[in-house]
This record gives structure tokens, sequence and C-alpha cells, in this order.
């Protein structure tokens, strides 16, 4: 017979396990493989990831555009103009405001996610495939996330296509 206290012990550190993995806030940049990407969106996530490879921990700084800080929508902006050429306002706000919305399970390579994360603060990110994004943390700097990390599903906002090609 199985004390309680065991299945109980078991319980606790299966859910702590789950919790721990579900809330990673930068998975590996390999970790792409489960839903199939078209030619274009292989070659778009191959060019943001180069650019992730420059820019990956350059540190979170409001106002900044360089590898000393960079904020979230001047990393969206300098990625877009370096990975595929193309031209994107450079604050968050006009950038919610470019190309066409699109639904959350027709999200793909290069869109951009949007957050609201107060009720005044906007954060915006580069979608890489398989939920995850690239983006300039507050805490981490650039860093690849999960959107269905809590923290991020939570304070989702919209999804916009700026590239006509997808």
């Amino acid at each position: 017979m199985i004390k309680t206290d065991v299945i109980i012990g078991f319980f606790k550190a299966a859910l702590l396990a789950a919790f721990l993995s579900a809330c990673s806030s930068s998975p590996s940049p390999n970790s792409y493989a489960n839903k199939p990407l078209s030619e274009y969106e292989q070659s778009q996530r191959t060019a943001y990831l180069h650019f992730y490879g420059k820019w990956q921990g350059v540190p979170y700084r409001l106002g900044g555009t360089s590898y000393r800080g960079i904020d979230c929508s001047a990393l969206v902006q300098i990625a877009y103009q370096d990975a595929v050429n193309l031209p994107l306002p450079r604050t968050t706000a006009l950038q919610s405001k470019v190309g066409v919305e699109i639904d959350y399970d027709e999200a793909r390579v290069g869109d951009l996610f949007f957050f609201k994360t107060s009720r005044t603060t906007r954060h915006v990110g580069i979608y890489l495939g398989n939920k995850q994004f690239m983006h300039a943390s507050t805490s981490k700097g650039v860093v690849i996330s999960r959107i269905d990390n809590p923290y991020w599903a939570d304070v989702f906002w919209q999804i916009r296509r700026v590239d006509p090609r997808l």
C-alpha cells in the first residue's frame, strides 16, 4: 500500500515540473520542428535567427537603438530592415497600425505580435513559428520567448501581418 505522503509528494513534483517547463521564457531556437513551414517562412526564420544571433542578450533600454541597449519597437524595426528588407515605423503605436490584423491560428513567421503589458504600455515582437517570438524583454534583453507562456498569453493583444508575401 502506497502512503498518501508519497503520492502527494510525487504529485507536487510533477506539477512543479509541468509549471516550470510551460513557463520557460527563453526556449531553444532549435525547437521549431512541430509545424510545417513554407519555403518562404523557412527562409524568413533563418534570416530572423541570424539577426537574433547578433542581438541576443543586448539589454533593454527605452528609446535605445544600438547594441548598448534597444527597446522592443527598435528591435522589430531593425530586424525587419535587416532580415527581410522591409521598412517599419519606429514606435510600437505606429507599428500596431501597419499591415493587416491576423487571427491567432493564422500566424506565420514574420508576423508582429503585440501585447498590452499595462494600461498604457504596449510591447511588440516578431513571430518565429511554433509559438515562439523574438523581442526585447525589459528584464532579459533580446530573447526568444513563447507566446503560450502564461504572462504573454494573458497580455496578448493582436497580430499584424506586414509582409505581403506571406
